[in-house]
């Protein structure tokens, strides 16, 4: 772990400190080009901007910009570190932005924890970019935000910690239950933790098909009940009056357990508990809510997944935001919503079930084939840009939010291609 440690940090400061730059896309070695660049040249895109709006997106780098703020409130399993210490996993999604979908992003860290503060100042710099990437912003905070943002903004907005895992998580539960035979709307499902991205990820099940009458959500006090007089409005909405109040009593023959929340809270007998071919996302990070080894000890038949790179089936969000903003941004979305959102799940789950590319064995020193080690895509998959971006942007057009319709498909998917 030290020696971890000490890479990591002469990593970020080797060389030019921290993982991003602005890199110029213009020509600048003549007079010539710094007259057009800046004074006096720059003064007729003002002004063409000052009459239309739109051309921003023509003049500027507009519309392939990306902000990812966030205030250090809920920073990956740090906690409230606060918006400076947040910074390198800031820079770190502008860097996953870049690498994998070509889109730019100024990393921002506001400090500013009340809500409405929050909102005001994000409004105020809005007009800069195509998109929103909100970031490790606490629970219930993030729901209020990301709530009056998409009602007073006209571009695309997500918080990631919400959306993306959900999105990533829902693909690997529709390919889950493919493996085992199992019908989304009647297996059982428990949640464990109560927070952004079991919010959001509770939702999208709901939304591909899971029964609320099948579904129970559990937080650090037991199973959220109807009993209880303990609960947010954010939490109220997800109680059931079933009469659990235990994840041990909970869990007992359910289907699929999806776990949000911290280490080794998921015990070897509550696996066994569970019904045949259970499904077991442990997602706590770094270390899950039951260890892989333990799992499968418990349950051979088990499927499983953790948010680790090294444990098979990685829930992984990087598979998922680059290429949604990719595809919401080439489009001119006004939103990204729940059409957009499903249209990633249904492209990321159908690309899974396709054989792996050869490089992709390569790269992982083991060849995959759909079943209960492969039914997730991999980072790598060089595929996921046309996949998902393609099906994200058509969604955006089909659902009416799209200010720039694509007609010619083949073209954007080479375009796209180009890109990685």
């Amino acid at each position: 772990m030290e020696n971890l440690k000490e890479k990591a940090l002469l990593y970020h400061s080797q060389g030019k400190a921290g993982k991003i730059e602005v890199v110029p896309t213009k020509p600048h070695k003549t007079q010539e080009d710094l007259s057009l660049a800046y004074t006096p040249g720059v003064a007729e895109p003002c002004l063409a901007i000052k009459d239309n709006a739109d051309l921003a997106y023509e003049y500027t780098s507009k519309g392939n910009l990306v902000a990812v703020i966030s205030n250090g409130t809920a920073v990956l399993g740090l906690g409230n570190i606060g918006a400076i210490a947040g910074k390198p996993v800031m820079e770190g999604k502008g860097l996953l932005f870049k690498i994998y979908a070509g889109i730019d992003v100024f990393d921002i860290e506001i400090n500013e924890t009340d809500p409405d503060k929050f909102v005001e100042i994000v409004k105020a710099i809005a007009p800069t970019f195509g998109g929103i990437n909100l970031e490790d912003i606490k629970a219930p905070e993030c729901f209020i935000i990301e709530e009056k943002l998409k009602k007073e903004l006209d571009i695309p907005m997500m918080h990631d910690d919400q959306h993306g895992t959900a999105i990533i998580s829902s693909a690997g539960l529709l390919n889950a239950l493919k493996i085992v035979g199992k019908k989304i709307e009647d297996v059982k499902v428990v949640v464990n933790g109560a927070g952004a991205a079991a919010n959001s990820c509770t939702k999208l099940f709901w939304a591909l098909g899971v029964k609320k009458d099948n579904f129970v959500m559990c937080d650090s006090k037991g199973v959220i009940s109807t009993r209880r007089t303990d609960l947010n409005d954010a939490k109220k909405i997800f109680a059931t009056d079933k009469p659990f109040n235990t994840l041990e009593e909970a869990i007992k023959g359910a289907d699929v357990f999806l776990g949000l929340s911290k280490a080794n809270v998921l015990t070897k007998e509550m696996v066994q508990s569970m019904n045949e071919n259970p499904i077991v996302f442990a997602l706590a990070n770094p270390n899950p809510e039951i260890s892989y080894d333990l799992a499968h000890e418990a349950r051979p038949d088990i499927i499983f997944a953790t948010g680790r790179s090294d444990y098979p089936n990685q829930i992984n969000n990087v598979l998922g935001f680059p290429y949604i903003f990719r595809g919401a941004l080439d489009v001119r979305a006004t939103k990204i919503n729940e059409a957009m959102k499903l249209a990633a799940v249904k492209a990321l789950a159908e690309l899974a079930q396709e054989e792996v590319p050869e490089y992709l064995n390569e790269i992982y020193g083991t060849k995959a084939v759909f079943g209960r080690e492969y039914f997730i895509p991999r980072p790598f998959d060089k595929r996921l840009i046309s996949r998902v971006s393609i099906a994200v942007a058509k969604a955006a057009i089909e659902s009416g939010v799209a200010r720039k319709p694509i007609t010619d498909w083949d073209a954007y998917e080479k375009h796209l291609n180009s890109l990685i």
